[in-house]
């Protein structure tokens, strides 16, 4: 009669180890990149292009102006001025800044594992490579945009958040947001249904009735908020 209360080792041979560790090898190849497929910008170089760079050793910045373009990972950001410092860490800062009647600072990044970007604008760019928030300041301007074309998501406000990690936007009013059609310089926002994609096929002509209700201004503007989150679909 067997004693359960002290079972047998079970002895595997070599092969079976091997081959047992290469299942597992296997399977963590496939799960991993899973979880956070375009989550590496913040360990991607840093890359900049300009018509000149120079570097103040008193405030440990490196300063770059004329047609600036940098690149880390997905993220693209435009400018006439970039500021750029890194903590003791080893976390990238970027601040960039538009030239007084030349186009405002943008700046765009891919969304996690989806066929969709974020575009900003505003008159000054802050990218915190700690946090992962851009925070666009004065005349700003957020998009979510399918494919890199088709706009989905449009906010405008004083200032605007977008927390690149956890893919949420804040946008708050301000005086520079007041014009003819907005006296009270309040956030405005134009927000697509989440079946926006599927809905535009379906219809004729590619969109649908009230992608094309905004588009001809026939829908009332949204009441302006100081949050508009955008979770993850």
């Amino acid at each position: 009669m067997t004693d359960r209360r002290n079972p047998r080792p079970v002895f595997l041979s070599l092969r079976a180890l091997r081959a047992l560790a290469a299942a597992f090898a296997v399977l963590g190849a496939l799960v991993s990149p899973l979880a956070h497929a375009e989550r590496a910008d913040r360990d991607k170089p840093l890359n900049i292009e300009s018509d000149h760079m120079s570097y103040d050793d008193l405030k440990q910045v490196n300063i770059f102006t004329g047609n600036v373009t940098m690149t880390k990972g997905t993220i693209l950001l435009k400018a006439d001025r970039v500021e750029v410092t890194q903590d003791p860490e080893g976390y990238q800062y970027a601040t960039a800044y538009y030239k007084p009647g030349g186009p405002l600072a943008y700046m765009r990044q891919k969304r996690d594992g989806i066929d969709e970007y974020i575009d900003g604008w505003g008159q000054t760019i802050y990218y915190n490579g700690k946090t992962e928030v851009a925070t666009l300041t004065t005349q700003a301007t957020l998009k979510r945009l399918a494919g890199g074309t088709k706009v989905l998501d449009e906010i405008h406000g004083s200032v605007i958040t977008y927390d690149t990690y956890n893919e949420v936007y804040t946008a708050n009013s301000g005086a520079d947001q007041v014009n003819a059609n907005n006296p009270n310089g309040r956030v405005r926002a134009t927000l697509a249904p989440r079946n926006a994609t599927g809905a535009n096929q379906a219809q004729p002509g590619g969109a649908s009735k009230p992608a094309a209700a905004a588009a001809k201004g026939d829908l009332p503007p949204l009441s302006p908020s100081k949050s508009i989150g955008n979770p993850r679909e």
